[in-house]
């Protein structure tokens, strides 16, 4: 009885009251391999708090971040014709199309929205690298074209994050034709005198690249992103040359000229915050809210305790005559 009653018991019922752990909790870095618990990682921006290693991050996530208290409105984008060329490889266009939106939870691989940031109106777009690999297709088009003129009629400064593994070739030449549409969006805000700001993330190649991506004002870039045309794997196999350590990546283009800056994902809104208002004229942002002062601090502290009390209200008229009658 010993034996059923120490052990068989036990055992049996930690597997009827076993809890399923979800697998969602832990996420391990691809870089350096460290098990990261998730609100941890949340919390530092999809940053890996041992090898400050930039995970993938979706545009409402970013804009959560970048807006003054998350709060942002979407900008309208019109939509384009659904399957033009009635495209199909291993699966039909339509139905990768349902599936990206399925996994994602978003329409399209780019997102709109105009809110403040550090007390600074802005209007910012974002590519999500999760829907189709944020590939550049006639929405991302029709995107990048009414930010730009929704920051014209606003009169605010363009923020855009690209995140895109070139055109979308289910489109075909219709994909190819939103580079030279988005790049007449660009000279739209250079013809309003707007601040047009790319922060380049892994990774931004092919078409993207060689259009809106490249045409900013101000070029920021994340750390060790990738951004090119044609990646190095490519490069090497047509050259027949080892490429130098670190080709591509955002340090190695911040070296010969290429980018302005690589900024830390955790310092990226403070730095657009510093350069956007900086670009506009406008004086530094307050970083910090001071709270309200109370009665007894606006009460300098020479006045003395006779002066600091209240004074007693003045008697009415009707107290003031029985006063007069009882003397």
């Amino acid at each position: 009885m010993n034996w059923i009653s120490n052990y068989v018991r036990p055992k049996i019922n930690s597997l009827f009251s076993r809890r399923e752990v979800p697998e969602n909790l832990w996420t391990k870095c691809p870089e350096c391999g460290t098990m990261l618990f998730h609100r941890e990682l949340k919390d530092n921006l999809n940053v890996c708090t041992s090898c400050d290693h930039h995970m993938p991050v979706t545009p409402r996530e970013r804009f959560a971040d970048l807006f003054d208290g998350g709060i942002f409105t979407e900008v309208a984008v019109p939509e384009p014709v659904q399957d033009p060329l009635h495209f199909r490889d291993q699966k039909k266009y339509p139905d990768r199309m349902k599936a990206a939106q399925k996994a994602t939870g978003e329409k399209e691989a780019m997102l709109v929205a105009e809110g403040e940031m550090g007390r600074t109106p802005i209007v910012a777009a974002a590519q999500d690298f999760t829907f189709m690999g944020g590939s550049m297709g006639m929405y991302v088009g029709n995107a990048i074209i009414a930010a730009a003129e929704r920051a014209v009629e606003l009169k605010r400064p363009l923020i855009l994050f690209s995140a895109a593994g070139g055109a979308r070739m289910q489109e075909g030449i219709l994909s190819l034709m939103q580079m030279p549409r988005t790049t007449v969006a660009v000279e739209m805000l250079r013809e309003a005198g707007l601040p047009y700001i790319v922060v380049l993330t892994h990774p931004t190649t092919g078409g993207v690249t060689a259009s809106y991506a490249m045409l900013g004002d101000i070029h920021i870039a994340e750390p060790n992103a990738l951004i090119c045309f044609a990646g190095p794997r490519v490069i090497e196999q047509t050259i027949r040359e080892k490429l130098p350590e670190g080709f591509q990546r955002a340090e190695y283009l911040l070296d010969h000229g290429m980018l302005d800056r690589v900024t830390d994902r955790r310092k990226m809104r403070e730095e657009l915050v510093t350069i956007t208002r900086m670009l506009l004229g406008l004086p530094p942002a307050v970083m910090g809210e001071l709270p309200s002062p109370s009665d007894a601090e606006l009460i300098p502290a020479d006045v003395p305790a006779e002066a600091k009390a209240p004074a007693e209200p003045a008697p009415k008229a009707d107290e003031a005559k029985k006063a007069n009658k009882a003397r």
